[in-house]
């Protein structure tokens, strides 16, 4: 049955009943995601020139098990428990370790922390780390890059709900800590690394029906942080039959490199 022929019940019951397994929020093609630059194209090219590499926050492995080219030595991280074994059964195969870690807590609330987690590996470890979407702590990040290594990460901005809050109608969320490129560039110069590429835009997400949007929300509950649940009904109700929903989203991604 076309999507546009569903009833909103039949869409949002699926929803419930499909849960998120590893990272692949595509929703079987109905949730697209566009990002204003190829970051792949941007990480394959490093890793082709690199000894090894560490992917933090690798999910359930799926970005890593489609790079074409990876280095003997690589390694995964991953701080969310159900995706650890999720990503292990994907990259083992693969020759890939994966290990689980603490999570670090969101870039825009670490100051002022007692205590922040560190990255299980030795000093200087790795000539390149990769992390896309994973919190991360910058002096932990310097530390086991090895001298003239490259960190290469792909962020999404604070302010990423904005745009979800105005389509359904939610009142915008409290004024928060900036997370954006100035930060991150302000980290990881703290964390002693040099920033030698950048770039700042908006992506955009597409859902095909209100059912993948309702799925995205009921597995992603970071997406639209303090926003009742019991809201969600009417106000996707109200969205049933405009067809593809679409939002923007800030994002940036980052080089930085150790002397």
């Amino acid at each position: 049955m076309a999507n546009a022929a569903r009833t909103l019940d039949d869409l949002l019951d699926e929803a419930e009943r499909r849960p998120l397994v590893g990272w692949d929020i595509s929703y079987d093609g109905r949730i697209a995601f566009a990002p204003p630059w190829d970051f792949d194209a941007l990480a394959d090219a490093r890793v082709r020139s690199s000894p090894d590499l560490l992917d933090m926050g690798t999910g359930g492995g799926e970005w890593l098990s489609r790079r074409p080219f990876r280095r003997g030595r690589t390694v995964a991280t991953e701080g969310w428990t159900p995706n650890v074994a999720v990503a292990q059964a994907r990259l083992a195969p693969l020759g890939v370790g994966v290990v689980a870690v603490q999570g670090a807590p969101d870039n825009a609330d670490q100051a002022g922390a007692a205590r922040l987690p560190s990255l299980p590996f030795a000093d200087a470890a790795f000539q390149l780390v990769t992390n896309r979407h994973e919190s991360f702590v910058a002096a932990e990040v310097a530390r086991v890059l090895a001298a003239g290594g490259c960190f290469l990460t792909q962020q999404i901005g604070g302010d990423f709900d904005a745009p979800l809050r105005k389509l359904l109608g939610l009142a915008p969320r409290p004024a928060r800590a900036a997370w954006n490129l100035a930060e991150a560039q302000r980290q990881v110069r703290a964390a002693g690394l040099r920033v030698v590429a950048s770039g700042e835009g908006e992506a955009r997400i597409s859902f095909a029906d209100v059912g993948a949007l309702a799925w995205y929300l009921a597995n992603l509950p970071w997406v639209l942080p303090g926003a009742p649940r019991e809201d969600w009904r009417p106000r996707l109700a109200a969205l049933h039959g405009r067809g593809t929903l679409g939002v923007g989203q800030p994002m940036f991604w980052l080089e930085a490199r150790k002397a």
